[in-house]
């Protein structure tokens, strides 16, 4: 018999089905209202520019911005429009193909956020 590390009840008729990380039934569920209500950041964006793991290939990356993740996904579109290249949203970051730091400082200043250049 295997034991879980975890333990505990995984469904229940009482309850429903239960929150893997709350261990609440799901409409009950905590953890994901208090991921909600505490975006990641502390209001300073940093815009930085990044080559590892990329075959050499630039790419411009904004930390710390204190948005929801559908925010941060639709300044992520605005920017990549703004400097017409691709790009995506990954943990909280937004990453832009191509060295566009400079002008993303400029557009997030004039969007109102508080950014600054970081990295060489």
């Amino acid at each position: 018999m295997k034991s879980s590390s975890k333990g505990g009840l995984v469904y229940s008729t009482d309850g429903g089905q239960m929150c893997p990380e709350c261990r609440r039934p799901v409409k009950d569920c905590v953890c994901k209202t208090a991921h909600k209500s505490s975006p990641a950041g502390d209001g300073i964006a940093r815009v930085s520019r990044e080559t590892k793991g990329r075959g050499g290939k630039s790419v411009t990356l904004v930390k710390g911005l204190p948005l929801d993740p559908l925010a941060l996904a639709t300044l992520g579109k605005q920017l990549r429009t703004a400097c017409g290249s691709g790009g995506t949203v990954k943990d909280g970051v937004i990453e832009i193909q191509g060295d566009h730091a400079e002008r993303v400082v400029e557009l997030l200043k004039k969007d109102g956020h508080h950014a600054k250049r970081a990295g060489g």
